[in-house]
């Protein structure tokens, strides 16, 4: 279902696109590790709703967001379904059966590495 952007929701939005930006090539990080980050942390559906919007936006990358268990959930919002999983490969992260092997590894916790303003 289709999430309405209110003004909320926009800033909402608007935060989550600002802390995806901020991972590094060949990490990824959860839905729920950002909507924890951001002081929401029953909102990891909210965070799926705006990377699914950030296609639209462009300059997000979006395939490095996936869920608590490493799967890629996201990737029918790509261009193709192995797309998300190609990108994740070109910066050296396994992906096998759109899971993300050895996910602890490459794991990135914006409330362990970002500090909170």
């Amino acid at each position: 279902m289709p999430v309405s952007l209110t003004h909320k929701n926009k800033d909402f939005f608007e935060s989550v696109f600002s802390v995806v930006q901020l991972i590094p090539a060949g990490r990824v990080t959860t839905y729920g590790a950002i909507a924890k980050y951001l002081g929401a942390a029953r909102s990891s559906r909210m965070v799926g709703w705006a990377m699914n919007t950030s296609h639209r936006i462009g300059g997000i990358p979006a395939h490095r967001v996936v869920n608590r268990n490493g799967i890629l959930t996201g990737k029918w919002h790509f261009s193709n379904e192995k797309e998300m999983a190609r990108l994740l490969k070109a910066e050296g992260i396994e992906v096998v059966n759109d899971i993300i092997v050895q996910f602890s590894v490459f794991f990135w916790d914006p409330s362990k590495e970002l500090k909170i303003d």
